[in-house]
C-alpha cells in the first residue's frame, strides 16, 4: 500500500507557484470574509495565511462579528468585486445559519470566485466552460495526476454530494471517463456499491465511516474527512483499509494541504485571466 502523501506534494507545488510568482509584475492578492467566532475557521484561515506568505500571495482578511447586518457584507463583496488589485474572493464557511450563504456566496464575481461556489461557477463546471474547479476536487486530481493514477474507464465511487466536494468531484471524473456513482445518506446497501469501486472517494464527515470489509482489493483510497473528536483529528476513513487497498490519503496530511493549495492556484489563475497580458517583469538582460 502506497500513501498519497499531499503534504510533501504540496510543499512542491507552493515552490513552483512562489518561483512564478517572483517574476510577476504585482503580487495577487486573495480576500477573506469570516463571519462570528469559529475555532476550525480561525485554524483553516491561519493555515491559508501561512501558504500565502510562502509563495507570494498577500492576504487580506475581513472578519464580522455575529451582529453584522448581511447587507454590510454584501456591500464589501461587492467593493472587493470592483477592486482591480483583489484577485481571489472566498467567504470562509461555515457562516452563522442566520445569514443567506447563497446570496453572499453569489455576490462573488465568478472571475474572483476562486472558491468556485457561485451559481454561475457551478453552472459552468456543470458545461464544462469554468475557470476554476474547487480546491479541493481540483486537490484530490492533482494528486491522482502525481501518482499517475488513471481515471479513464475506471469505477469511481463518490459519498457524500456536497456542493464543495461530492458534486464537483463526481462531475470532474466524469469529465476523465471514469464511470461514477454518487453516493448520500439515503443510498441503501453502500457496501454494494464501495465493493465494486476502483477509487473510492469519501467525504461525509464521519469518523471512520468506511473499514476494510467495505472496500474492494487494491483500490484507492481518497479520505477528504476531517472530524475533530477530543483534540484529535480522524478521517472518514478507518486505517486499516491500508491492508486491503493499493493507495490511501492520510488524514491529516492528505487532501488537505492540497486543497490550501489549490487555493493559491486558484488565485493565480484568476490574477492571469485578469490582467491577461504584462503579468511577468521585463527581461534586462
Amino acid at each position: 500500500m502506497q500513501i498519497l502523501d499531499g503534504k510533501n506534494l504540496s510543499l512542491k507545488e507552493n515552490e513552483n507557484l512562489k518561483n512564478e510568482l517572483y517574476n510577476y509584475i504585482q503580487t495577487p492578492i486573495l480576500a477573506i470574509i469570516s463571519i462570528g467566532k469559529n475555532d476550525s475557521n480561525d485554524i483553516y484561515i491561519n493555515n491559508k495565511r501561512k501558504a500565502c506568505e510562502q509563495v507570494g500571495i498577500s492576504l487580506l482578511h475581513f472578519h464580522y462579528d455575529e451582529d453584522i447586518e448581511e447587507k454590510t457584507i454584501i456591500k464589501k463583496i461587492k467593493e472587493l468585486n470592483k477592486d482591480n488589485s483583489i484577485n481571489g474572493i472566498i467567504v470562509q464557511l461555515p457562516i452563522p445559519k442566520k445569514y443567506d450563504v447563497r446570496k453572499i456566496i453569489n455576490t462573488i464575481d465568478p472571475v474572483k470566485d476562486v472558491d468556485a461556489l457561485s451559481d454561475v461557477s457551478m453552472g459552468k463546471l456543470m458545461s464544462g466552460n469554468n475557470e476554476f474547479i474547487p480546491c479541493t476536487p481540483r486537490g484530490i486530481l492533482e494528486l491522482l495526476d502525481y501518482y499517475k493514477i488513471p481515471l479513464e474507464s475506471k469505477n469511481v465511487v463518490v459519498i457524500g454530494r456536497s456542493d464543495l466536494v461530492g458534486k464537483p468531484i463526481a462531475l470532474e471524473c466524469l469529465k476523465r471517463n471514469a464511470t461514477v456513482t454518487l453516493c448520500h445518506s439515503y443510498t441503501k446497501n453502500l457496501k454494494e456499491y464501495t465493493k465494486k469501486a476502483d477509487i473510492l472517494i469519501v467525504c461525509v464527515g464521519k469518523k471512520y465511516f468506511i473499514d476494510k470489509d467495505m472496500i474492494k482489493k487494491d483500490s484507492v483510497i481518497i479520505d477528504v474527512g476531517i472530524n475533530r473528536v477530543d483534540g484529535k483529528i480522524y478521517g472518514d476513513v478507518n486505517p486499516n483499509v491500508s491492508e486491503i487497498c493499493s493507495y490511501l490519503t492520510p488524514v491529516p496530511g492528505g487532501v488537505g494541504p492540497m486543497t490550501v493549495t489549490m487555493l493559491l492556484k486558484n488565485t493565480v489563475e484568476s490574477y492571469k485571466i485578469m490582467n491577461k497580458r504584462d503579468i511577468k517583469k521585463p527581461n534586462l538582460d
